[in-house]
Order: C-alpha cells, then structure tokens, then sequence
C-alpha cells in the first residue's frame, strides 16, 4: 500500500506529519484505517506492505491497531512510484516466488468492499492467466479534470473483462474531459494487479531509469538505490512504455479523495448543499465545505466555499479553485505553508 505524501491539497489541515491518509476525510475513521480494512480480508494482515516516509511510520502505527515496524517499508527518500513499486515487487518475489503483487492507494474511497475484493481476486487470476501488468479503470460519472484517463483497446482472447490498453492520457481541460467521457474512456484508479516477476521484467525492458539500479536491490543496498534511482512514476516509466498492459473496468464505486471539494462526495450534506466537520457553522449559506479542527468557525451569507480553521490557521477559498492549493503554499512563508511542523 502507497501511503507516502503530504496531500498539500487539504492544506491546513493535513501537513507533513499528519497527512490527509490519517484524517477522516471519508467518514469516522483515517483513510488509510479504511483502506487496511477494506483489502485485510482478502490477502491476510501478515502479507500487507505500507510503503511510506520515515516520518509517518509513528502516526502510520498509532491508526492502525495491530501493524508493526516491520509491516513498513520505510523509503529514504522519496522518488516517485516506479521505484517505491520496484523496491516493493522486489521484496515481494525474493519472499515468495510467482506471488501477485496488489498496489493501492491509501487516500482512495470504494465501495462496495466485498466487491472490489472479489474483482481484485479475479484480475490477480488474469494477471497470471495473460502475463501482463492489470490496472483497474473507473466508469467516469463527471468530467474530472484532476485524473488521468484511460482508453481502452481491445479484449484480450478468451476473456470478457480484461481488455488492452491502447493509451494513457494525462489529466485533461475541462472540455477534453467531457470528450473522454462521451467517448468512453475509464479514469485511471492507479489501482495495480500483477506478478511482482513480470512487473521486475517490465521495468528492466522499458525502464533504464531503474533497471539500472536494480542490482543494488539484490545486494540488499536499499538506501544507495534511493540515493542513485531517479524521480519517475510508474506510469510514465513503465505504463505508458510497455505493450504487456491490461486494464478491467471496476465493479465498483471510486473516488480519489484528492482536493477539498472531494470531501463534498464522501460526506453528507445539508439541504443547502454544505459540508460541516467539527465546531462550524454555516448560516444562510450554500453549497460551502466548512472544517473547523481547532476553534469554532461561523460563516454568514457564504456561497461555494471552502473555509478551514486548523493548526491556528484559517483558510478560505471559492469550491473551484481548492485545486490550485500547491500553488497557493508556494507563495506562503514555511511557518504558514507547514502549520503544526517545527
């Protein structure tokens, strides 16, 4: 499982040392809490790997009852998903030889559980049955231009569900988006099935970048690796490069819980449209997100905002703009862009 990052999207109230996988940003429990609860019964809690910073492990433990250190695969320095996943894919086959390896996000909603299990086990099957590296691509039900895209291609023999992919495009504008959707392209889940050998022989036939570092796995030089492999995600050094990639349309319902407006799409709302978390109060307003974790917040007349009072600071912007949060940070002095990190 994928649990690195600092989610600056949900600035101020997720940080460095409390990122937006150990809020509740989905309903009671952290994301990451939901996660670990949704795959357990699938493959057992001794066969789960949290990928993360050194920084989180305290906070990653102290959600989740029952993991220990040695459930973390701690990175030393962060370099993007291709090496993470090779170093984890390594791990995975020199343990146990032919396993399939399951790659999830921390920060994702699904549901139903009992059926996205049920899928997961089916495209482990066909990850083995064709060879090939699977990911899962959600049915669109809006133009979102915050996700990349998927365009199928055709049906892989012998099989009604799995199909090629015949390209990844990156996230689109708006208006590119809602052709996607016409079209019937699938949004990219970054949801991952394969064999950890096939995924090792993926990398060292498309993806120098690594490859080339990955003899310092098998000499147990796990720090060196990171210190030598370059930045680069898995979908652009290995997706979008190899021809052995197959994707399956979810059964189920997903989300990336990537911005505050998602958090309008994972909690209830009131006849005017608001979301309310904590001690806020929104009055002759609609259509706001309002998040008070330290303090009462009272917002009069307030029409498609955001408004978050965390970590002694208070946050307001339009609902359409929550995106452009990184930007934002750039410009704010550290003591703010971090609130809570010393």
């Amino acid at each position: 499982m994928l649990a690195g990052g600092v989610g600056s999207r949900f600035w101020p109230v997720s940080t460095p040392t409390r990122p937006k996988q150990l809020l509740p940003l989905a309903g009671e429990t952290p994301l990451i809490r939901q996660t670990i609860d949704r795959i357990e019964p699938l493959v057992g809690r001794e066969r789960i790997r949290i990928l993360t910073g050194g920084a989180l492990a305290g906070a990653i433990l102290g959600a989740l009852e029952g993991y220990t250190a040695g459930q973390l695969m701690l990175e030393p320095r962060a370099r993007g998903t291709a090496p993470v996943l090779a170093w984890a894919a390594h791990a995975i086959e020199r343990a146990s030889p032919g396993a399939v390896m399951l790659s999830l996000h921390a920060d994702h909603v699904i549901e139903p559980a009992a059926g996205f299990r049920a899928q997961l086990a089916r495209i482990a099957s066909l990850s083995v049955r064709h060879d090939r590296l699977f990911t899962v691509g959600a049915v669109p039900n809006r133009p979102e231009t915050g996700f990349g895209y998927i365009r199928v291609g055709p049906a892989l023999p012998g099989s009604d569900e799995a199909f090629e992919v015949a390209e990844f495009v990156e996230k689109p504008v708006r208006e590119v988006a809602e052709q996607y959707v016409q079209e019937g392209y699938l949004w990219n889940t970054g949801l991952f099935v394969w064999p950890a050998r096939r995924f090792l022989e993926e990398l060292t036939m498309h993806t120098p970048e690594v490859a080339a570092h990955l003899p310092l796995l098998d000499e147990g030089r796990i720090v060196e690796f990171f210190q030598r492999v370059p930045t680069i995600t898995v979908d652009e050094g290995l997706l979008e490069r190899s021809r052995r990639i197959g994707v399956v349309r979810a059964a189920f319902d997903w989300d990336d819980i990537g911005a505050w407006d998602a958090v309008a799409r994972t909690h209830p709302t009131d006849a005017a449209g608001n979301v309310v978390h904590g001690d806020a109060h929104l009055i002759d307003s609609s259509g706001c997100i309002a998040w008070a974790d330290d303090g009462a917040l009272v917002a009069f007349g307030a029409q498609d905002l955001v408004i978050v009072r965390a970590g002694g600071v208070t946050f307001v912007a339009p609902r359409d703009r929550a995106s452009e949060l990184k930007e934002l940070l750039k410009q704010l002095p550290p003591r703010l862009a971090a609130p809570g990190e010393d």
